[in-house]
């Protein structure tokens, strides 16, 4: 990670500077912001936390709680989702804290009860260099806390506000056309205060019973599965001898699922209950921890489990509810909803939050470089289409997954076989947006067959060239909403005459200067990198292009990080099957997904691409065109 582009400070380099504007706010809600997010679940922090990149930019995060959450809820963080967090440098806190989800086992009913039928790996080879873990979802809030209060905007949430009214104002001049009504609550309870609150955007992410959504005129379709599920984490003792091992349990008595947690001791148990047998506490509303404790060791005969200390438990049922759109409006959407405001599934394929968090990481750079004036402002539109057709799978996926989780017989077996074919949508990196403004609709495709359009651009290690570090090539992205430009080099030298990355290279200095703001480093909105195909000692900084070379900050310092070359272990261009004899640029837009793959001699299709994304700073002439 970088710092000390502007001056060597002592103390963590990681808390940035304050901004100018945070000298004069309090902790008072102030009467205009420019995103108004309401919630602090994962998908509103999410949201917080990454706008917190732009402090020019005024967040506020409002919640009807009277604090942080403590304990509970969702703890699955899948792959793609702790690569997110790596953009926001807290990846090492998940992996280092959380535990990890290495195999799955699988178990059916024997002729004494239980016996394991099958063993997998949770995560196929190769899918993605970060693993699946297990961290409970307060923690993974309190990083994204400590995130935002590190930032230069030095933000936290303003707890104990409920929103009771948005009203959108249809003036398309009105500098802050979202009007929000804030009743004041305390212990849940209405105090009898309220305030208002005037926003450029607005993003609900208040739950499956969301106000925001409900104000947009929006509702949840779908219906409930008549199917309950008590969940327990627990520390216990048991002879079960999977209970460190994620594990599938189907037996004549029911299903569970345990999941270990982090820390060594802990287990997360899903159990399902029976509405014959347990219908009684369930139409009672008499569960209890104890009497899930009883259905457990029911279904895990002959093994017993001892709960010792109980950390949290609750009871849900089952239902696929899903919103038709996530906006208030196709063409000029001002209000936003994202999580479980827009869509509810069971939690037993833990896609809850990881979903959320999609939801927030897709939009948080469009309404981020939308205010800086740096994107269209029509890019807004591109997320309900793009989120809802990845909620609408979800629907599906979890409906099927429940199914085939709580079956009998032959249902049942199927289990372990959808689970490893699902791997890839459970870790979170199947998600492939469609062609829009974001995402060409055709491509040279065939110049780098491992980088699909409109998936997430697919990490491989690299050594980089400046100081021999190895490392991954997609840990070099920050949250900073900058499109990525990863030119594959030719096999020529980068310092010949003929090679295509020298002359891509003077073209993307062209592209910099239209749709850079003044005064911003040249890398803020276009950030080119370089893969050469030469070892790291066959090649020196001194033979690279300047483009690769900017000056950047206060002093105009070099930013020497910007070109990469093959790990000898593991060559990046065979990884990702880039064309050699080529090379080619892969576009990656501000989440990290693919936008387009083409040529290092089609710079004129590039600008093309861009001046349909971007807002044109400065018109410069000379770009070259090129097939």
């Amino acid at each position: 990670m970088q710092f000390y582009l502007d001056g060597y400070r002592p103390g963590d380099p990681f808390v940035q500077q304050p901004h100018p504007s945070v000298a004069g706010r309090t902790a008072e809600l102030p009467e205009t912001t420019d995103v108004l997010v309401v919630g602090s679940g994962p998908a509103g922090l999410l949201l917080a936390a990454q706008l917190a990149q732009f402090p020019e930019l005024r967040t506020v995060v409002v919640d009807r709680r009277d604090g942080p959450l403590a304990v509970g809820q969702a703890d699955g963080v899948a792959c793609r989702t702790v690569e997110v967090f790596e953009t926001l440098g807290l990846a090492n806190r998940l992996v280092h804290e959380g535990y990890r989800v290495n195999e799955v086992t699988f178990w059916r009913s024997g002729d004494d009860g239980i016996v394991r039928t099958g063993r997998i790996d949770d995560v196929e080879e190769g899918l993605s260099e970060m693993p699946h873990v297990i961290v409970n979802q307060a923690r993974m809030l309190s990083y994204l806390r400590d995130h935002m209060r590190r930032s230069a905007t030095r933000a936290e949430p303003c707890y104990g506000k409920h929103v009771t009214d948005v009203e959108v104002d249809p003036d398309p001049a009105a500098e802050y056309p979202v009007t929000v009504t804030l009743q004041h609550m305390k212990d849940f309870e209405p105090t009898g205060e309220t305030s208002t609150i005037r926003a450029r955007y607005v993003v609900g992410c208040d739950g499956s019973r969301s106000a925001t959504r409900q104000s947009m005129g929006l509702e949840l379709r779908g219906e409930a599965a008549d199917q309950s599920w008590g969940v327990l984490d627990v520390l216990a003792t048991t002879d079960f001898p999977d209970i460190r091992l994620k594990s599938a349990i189907h037996s004549e008595h029911g299903s569970i699922l345990i999941i270990p947690r982090e820390g060594g001791y802990l287990v997360r148990l899903y159990i399902e209950l029976d509405n014959d047998r347990d219908g009684e506490m369930l139409r009672d509303r008499t569960v209890t921890p104890e009497k899930l404790t009883a259905v457990a060791n029911r279904i895990l005969h002959p093994y017993t489990i001892d709960v010792k200390h109980v950390g949290w438990w609750t009871v849900y049922e089952i239902g696929q509810r899903l919103c038709d759109r996530f906006d208030d409006n196709p063409d000029n959407p001002r209000v936003f909803i994202a999580g479980d405001a827009c869509h509810t599934h069971s939690a037993k394929a833990g896609q809850g939050m990881n979903v959320s968090i999609a939801d927030a990481w897709n939009l948080g750079w469009k309404l981020a470089t939308v205010l800086r004036g740096t994107s269209r402002p029509e890019i807004l539109r591109t997320y309900s289409t793009e989120r809802q057709a990845v909620a609408q799978r979800l629907i599906d996926f979890d409906r099927e997954f429940t199914t085939l989780f709580s079956g009998r017989d032959e249902e049942s077996e199927r289990f372990p076989q959808y689970f490893r074919e699902q791997g890839r949508f459970t870790a979170g990196v199947s998600v492939q947006y469609g062609p829009s403004s974001l995402t060409a609709s055709s491509s040279r495709q065939e110049l780098a067959t491992g980088f699909p359009l409109g998936m997430r651009f697919h990490s491989a290690p690299v050594v980089r060239l400046a100081d021999a570090k190895p490392m991954h090539l997609g840990h070099a992205a920050r949250a900073d909403g900058a499109w990525r430009l990863y030119a594959f080099a030719d096999p020529a030298h980068p310092a010949a005459a003929n090679s295509r990355l020298r002359a891509f290279a003077r073209s993307v200095d062209v592209l910099a200067a239209r749709f850079t703001p003044a005064g911003a480093d040249p890398d803020s909105v276009l950030d080119f990198r370089a893969i050469l195909q030469q070892g790291h000692r066959s090649v020196t900084v001194a033979d690279l292009p300047p483009a690769l070379l900017p000056h950047k900050g206060t002093f105009g310092l070099t930013d020497y990080e910007k070109v990469f070359c093959p790990d000898p272990a593991a060559d990046v261009f065979d990884l990702r099957g880039v064309d050699r004899a080529q090379g080619c640029v892969v576009v990656v837009r501000p989440d990290q997904y693919v936008a387009h793959v083409l040529p290092l001699d089609a710079p004129g299709e590039l600008a093309e691409f861009l001046e349909g994304v971007l807002v044109a700073q400065v018109i410069s002439e000379g770009v070259e065109s090129g097939g």
